[in-house]
């Protein structure tokens, strides 16, 4: 399971943000990117949030540290903004944290150099967990110290919103034309060789393990948390293996 942690100070809300995460101190004494469990998208966006980032990491991509963070309601009780009171008053227990990468730039595909083996790398992962929400437009990317950062996956395995579909929704293609890295002509078929072979019933075993078991219940359909697990696990073993031939919109 992921690390806990418990919120001791909210700094401020992150409003590029649509779900409005906040920044905040724990008593790790660590600063996090906060994403409440009382925002519109729900439980099932954090979950996807930590099914990709520590798929991600395990992979060898960059992604901030996640821990879980509890946070106690009246946290928000001195705050001004009447949204973020509500969030908070909203998200009282166990919520998701995102190590704060100080220093760090929001990347500009005009701006920033990538080699084709890098982008083939993200392009693939972005399609293997369908992730629609890395366009030149917003990249979700981050440049630290001249490396490349993966940071939100909250829109991603769109297959987990309607499970009875899952199996025909994660069969289809991935349409990388507006994705944020395509003008960087993308090896996707090498990253293809070098990481599907890595997604593995076990990996993915391990990565669905570090999700809260307090996200995952009364779930429709499904008798136990670790039912699901199984069900994220599913389409992202079967994707693995063949995604990369149903890449669209790239040379």
């Amino acid at each position: 399971m992921l690390r806990e942690v418990l919120a001791t100070r909210y700094i401020t809300p992150l409003r590029e943000g649509g779900s409005l995460p906040g920044l905040v101190e724990a008593d790790d004494l660590g600063t996090y990117v906060l994403k409440f469990t009382g925002a519109g998208q729900g439980r099932k966006t954090l979950v996807a949030e930590v099914v990709c980032g520590e798929l991600a990491r395990r992979l060898g991509f960059r992604v901030p540290r996640l821990v879980t963070v509890d946070v106690d309601p009246v946290l928000g009780l001195g705050e001004p903004d009447q949204q973020v009171q509500e969030l908070l008053k909203s998200s009282g227990g166990t919520n998701l944290g995102m190590g704060f990468l100080s220093g760090a730039l929001g990347f500009d595909p005009l701006a920033f150099e990538v080699s084709a083996a890098e982008a083939g790398r993200i392009v693939w992962f972005d399609a293997l967990v369908n992730n629609v929400d890395r366009s030149w437009r917003n990249p979700n990317l981050l440049r630290l110290r001249g490396e490349t950062w993966l940071i939100d996956h909250g829109a991603t395995m769109i297959w987990h919103h309607n499970w009875p579909g899952a199996e025909t929704s994660a069969a289809r293609p991935y349409d990388a034309a507006d994705h944020a890295l395509a003008r960087f002509a993308p090896d996707v078929g090498s990253a293809a060789a070098a990481l599907a072979p890595l997604v593995t019933e076990e990996l993915l075993a391990e990565v669905t393990a570090e999700i809260p078991d307090v996200w995952l219940r009364d779930e429709p359909g499904f008798a136990t948390p670790d039912d699901l697990r199984r069900a994220y696990a599913g389409p992202l073993l079967a994707r693995a293996a063949t995604i990369h031939e149903r890449v669209k919109g790239v040379r």
